[in-house]
């Protein structure tokens, strides 16, 4: 039977390419014999189900344990209901058990008592009954909130000194975000704290990424099977823009192999990995799309907004740090500093932000591209300062994100530019106070460097050519743009203020500086 690269939904290991679930979680048995209550976090789409439902399954087959993943989600849609989320959940764990165990450990019946006691007294019912030890994994935790969220945990807590002849020996809750930081709070910033009903857990685990040896053992199984060969750059290529997410990992290739390279002889090279990751960002595929959506909680608006500004983070608390790590938006740099957690999220999340100007902009015809459909920069410069002089200002207002919103109006510019043929690459980090772009379009390789001059700051002109001559070495250009958006309070109005000039640098590159 053929085998396929994996995005939707856990692994299954006859029709998927897949590596060891547990691998990844190689403490949780020892924990599990402790009697622990846990919780697994990690961001969507890493490998949680997978992991926890193979691992039910090898307790199970152990002859030690009744263990079995079950799953809160259907309770969400009450969660201000909790007998209702209760009476839902438990239903919906019913028909798991009757799928997942065989006949003879499934409990023989839920007991339905008062509202806020049904899921203790049915776990102790089933646990007094059991000829095992209960192991019970409930994923999708976090999908409660509010009173059934509570009315869950304060149950699993008031069962826990009974375990393990009269409750579950070993429960894992399972979910995006560890136990601290689920939302008591319709819709708020509230979170739990050390307080929490469940301050009985032992353990928080995250599932990690992929090393980079493990998205080579993936891409082999491809290669096993089919005799399609990855090279070594295609690999560590994969990699290096993934940084090992699971998701992005068999997305890559999925869209490789099973669209761009179907015959089988031709070797899987650096470029097709590459053209993936541009038909991936585009696509704006569910994962992409859900990370997006998150950009508009304030919580994490406060933490990407200085980020592709180039600014230091503000007064923003750790648990809010934790929190887009945990999402797996972003991680800590092993040189120290908040960072994007891959380079696809790093194109992913400001293009997004373009998405709404994008479709305020008016029609600009290609006036940049010569008869033979190759980029002019001059052209595309006057046309630039065209486009800004008449709807540059009201486009400003068309984004959130009012620190970056000359950035988000620039790309979104760009994009018109690049749409088909051609790509745009951003670079950004906090306290760079800038961001670079790098439009490749046809031959045309074109280095630009953003800048903002804000109020109580000096004119950032010098700094930035600087910057910018150091970004056009790396890239190999003797010529690039240096953008200086006028945002002071006091600047004057744009057509005063709206101009360019030629400035050489001490390595005689040629640097266009436009004000605006």
């Amino acid at each position: 039977m053929s085998r396929w690269f994996n995005i939707a939904g856990p692994c299954q290991d006859d029709i998927h390419y897949m590596l060891s679930p547990t691998a990844r979680l190689p403490d949780l048995e020892e924990l599990i014999q402790q009697r622990s209550y846990f919780v697994v976090h990690a961001p969507r789409q890493t490998g949680k189900t997978t992991a926890m439902l193979a691992l039910a399954k090898q307790l199970t087959e152990s002859g030690r344990y009744t263990a079995v993943m079950v799953s809160a989600e259907v309770g969400s849609a009450f969660n201000h209901d909790p007998g209702a989320a209760e009476l839902a959940t438990l239903g919906a764990w019913r028909n798991t058990i009757a799928v997942r165990l065989p006949k003879d450990l499934q409990p023989s019946a839920w007991v339905y008592e008062e509202p806020g006691q049904r899921i203790r007294a049915s776990l102790q019912a089933w646990a007094q009954a059991s000829s095992r030890p209960l192991v019970i994994f409930i994923d999708e935790i976090d999908s409660l909130q509010d009173e059934a969220l509570i009315s869950v945990l304060r149950q699993l807590r008031d069962g826990y000194p009974n375990r393990p002849h009269n409750f579950p020996l070993s429960v894992g809750l399972i979910g995006l975000r560890d136990v601290r930081d689920y939302k008591v709070a319709s819709g708020g910033r509230d979170r739990l704290n050390t307080s929490s009903p469940f301050n009985i857990k032992i353990s928080s685990l995250t599932l990690r990424n992929f090393n980079a040896q493990e998205v080579q053992e993936l891409y082999q199984q491809h290669t096993d099977d089919t005799g399609q060969f990855f090279t070594p750059d295609s690999i560590a290529t994969a990699f290096d823009l993934t940084q090992g997410q699971p998701w992005l990992v068999n997305a890559l290739a999925k869209e490789v192999v099973e669209k761009m390279v179907k015959d089988r002889s031709i070797a899987i090279t650096d470029e097709h990995i590459l053209t993936a990751k541009e038909i991936l960002i585009a696509r704006q595929d569910t994962h992409l799309d859900s990370l997006a959506e998150r950009l508009l909680q304030p919580r994490i608006k406060a933490i990407i907004e200085p980020m592709l500004a180039g600014l230091e983070l503000g007064d923003v608390p750790n648990d809010d740090i934790q929190f887009v790590i945990d999402l797996g938006l972003c991680k800590m740099d092993p040189q120290g500093g908040l960072t994007i957690a891959n380079p696809i999220y790093r194109e992913v999340l400001p293009r997004v932000l373009t998405v709404t100007p994008s479709a305020s902009l008016p029609k600009i015809a290609p006036t940049w591209l010569t008869p033979s459909g190759e980029l002019n920069t001059d052209d595309l410069l006057q046309a630039f300062m065209k486009f800004w002089r008449q709807h540059g200002e009201p486009l400003l207002k068309s984004t959130g994100y009012h620190e970056v919103a000359p950035h988000i109006v620039l790309m979104a510019f760009l994009h018109r530019v690049v749409n088909g043929g051609g790509t745009l690459e951003r670079e950004y980090a906090i306290g760079s106070d800038r961001m670079d772009l790098c439009l490749r379009y046809g031959s045309t390789t074109l280095g630009i460097e953003l800048k903002v001059w804000r109020d109580k700051k000096g004119d950032p002109e010098s700094e930035g050519l600087e910057q910018l001559d150091s970004y056009l070495a790396r890239l190999g250009l003797d010529f690039g743009w240096l953008f200086v958006f006028d945002r002071r309070k006091n600047a004057p109005p744009i057509e005063e203020r709206l101009s360019t000039q030629v400035i050489a640098t001490k390595n005689q590159r040629s640097i266009t500086v436009i004000r605006a």
